[in-house]
C-alpha cells in the first residue's frame, strides 16, 4: 500500500507541474495582447474629440487583445494624477497620455519609470520628463499655417489695397501645441499686420494676451464681450483668429449678442479646429467659417501601432525626430497631416468619409 501511496503521490506532483506549465504559457504577455492591459488617460469628456479619442483607441486596443483601462479626467490636472497612478499601482503594461498639462506630470511620470512602464503622449506633448517613449500627434505647426492661409485666401491679402480688423485668440497655455498653432498662424500673419494690411485694434497682439486657459469657450466668450465694448464701438471686426472649435463658438455667441451675423453687420471670418460636429454645422449655417479637421480615427491607429510595436519589443514607425523637445529630450515623433475644411469641401472631407453622417450634419 505504501508503495501505491507513493506512486500516486508522484503522479500528482507531475500533473501539478503540467498545469502550472500550462497556466504560465497562457498569460505569456507575448505582444498579442494577452493578459497585457493598456492604460488610457484623456483630459476630459467636455470636448467631443476626446471622447472620439478615447473610444477609438479602446476599440483599436481591444480589437488587438488588449485590456484597456480609460480615464478622463476632466480638466482636473489632480484627477489626472491620480488616474495615472493607479493605473501604475495596478501595473498597466504602456500608459497612452492626452495630458490636460503638460507640464504636471513629472513625479507621475517618474512612478512610471520605476515601475518599467513606457509612456506614449498623445497629441500633447509631455514636458520636463525624460520618461517619455514616443509621441502620436498631428504637424500642429501646419495646423496654425492653415488657419492663417484661410484668412490670407480669403480677404486676399497679398494682393488687397484694403485694410482689416483682426482679433488674435490663442489656445491653452499649459498645452504645448497651443504655441506651436500660434507661431504656425503668425508665420502667415505676422507680416500682414506688421505692415497695417491687418490692424489689431486692441492691440492684444502676443500669446500671453490671446491665451485661454483650459481651451474654455467661456472664457473666450467673455474676452471677446471686452474687445468688442472696449474697442468696435465704431468698428467692425472682418477676422477672428480662433485655434479651436470651442473658442470658435464663444466668439461666435459673442458676435451675435451684438448683431454680428445679420444683413447689414455680416458675420467676420472665424477660424477653427477640430471638426466638432456642433462647428461644422456652425459652417453650414454660415457663422464659423472654416476648421482644420484632424481625423482622430487615424491618429488612434497611429497610437495603437506605436504602443503595440513597444510592448512586442520593436521600434515604432516615427516621421520626426527633431521637432519636440521636451525639455529634457527630443521625443521621437509620428506627425499625421491636418486639412483645411469650409463651406466648399465639408462633405468631401468629413461626409464622404464616413466622419459624420449627412443626418448628424442636419
Amino acid at each position: 500500500m505504501k508503495g501505491l501511496k507513493w506512486t500516486m503521490f508522484l503522479m500528482l506532483l507531475v500533473a501539478a507541474a503540467l498545469t502550472g506549465c500550462s497556466s504560465d504559457a497562457g498569460s505569456s504577455g507575448d505582444g498579442d495582447g494577452n493578459d497585457q492591459t493598456v492604460g488610457i488617460a484623456m483630459p476630459t469628456k467636455s470636448s467631443e474629440r476626446w471622447v472620439k479619442d478615447g473610444e477609438n483607441m479602446k476599440a483599436d486596443f481591444e480589437e488587438l487583445g488588449y485590456d484597456v483601462d480609460l480615464q478622463y479626467a476632466e480638466d482636473v490636472v489632480e484627477n489626472q494624477i491620480s488616474q495615472i497612478e493607479n493605473m501604475v499601482t495596478k501595473g498597466v503594461d504602456i500608459l497612452v497620455i492626452a495630458s490636460i498639462d503638460g507640464e504636471a506630470l513629472t513625479d507621475v511620470l517618474t512612478q512610471a519609470e520605476n515601475q518599467e512602464i513606457p509612456v506614449i503622449a498623445y497629441d500633447r506633448l509631455i514636458m520636463n520628463s525624460d520618461h517619455v517613449s514616443y509621441y502620436a500627434t498631428f504637424d500642429n505647426f501646419q495646423v496654425g499655417v492653415l488657419q492663417g492661409e484661410y484668412i490670407e485666401e480669403q480677404l486676399e491679402l497679398d494682393s488687397t489695397d484694403e485694410t482689416f480688423n483682426i482679433e488674435l485668440f490663442a489656445g491653452s497655455p499649459d498645452d504645448n501645441n497651443a504655441y506651436f498653432f500660434w507661431d504656425g498662424a503668425m508665420s502667415i500673419l505676422q507680416p500682414y499686420i506688421d505692415d497695417g494690411t491687418l490692424e489689431i485694434q486692441s492691440g492684444q497682439d502676443s500669446f500671453e494676451q490671446g491665451a485661454t486657459l483650459r481651451w474654455d469657450g467661456s472664457k473666450a466668450q467673455e474676452r471677446m464681450d471686452n474687445l468688442l465694448s472696449a474697442h468696435y464701438s465704431s468698428e467692425d471686426v472682418d477676422v477672428v483668429l480662433s485655434p479651436f472649435d470651442g473658442i470658435s463658438r464663444g466668439v461666435i455667441s459673442s458676435l451675435k449678442g451684438v448683431g454680428y451675423g445679420s444683413d447689414d453687420k455680416p458675420m467676420p471670418i472665424v477660424t477653427g479646429q477640430d471638426a466638432e460636429l456642433a462647428s461644422v454645422k456652425s459652417i453650414i449655417a454660415e457663422e464659423q467659417t472654416q476648421t482644420v479637421f484632424k481625423d482622430t480615427r487615424e491618429l488612434s491607429l497611429k497610437a495603437v501601432d506605436m504602443a503595440d510595436s513597444v510592448l512586442n519589443e520593436e521600434e515604432p514607425e516615427t516621421n520626426d525626430t527633431e521637432t519636440y523637445d521636451n525639455g529634457e529630450k527630443v521625443v521621437p515623433s509620428y506627425l499625421l497631416e491636418p486639412v483645411s475644411v469650409d463651406l466648399e469641401n465639408y462633405e468631401e472631407v468629413l461626409v464622404e468619409t464616413e466622419y459624420y453622417t449627412e443626418e448628424e450634419l442636419q
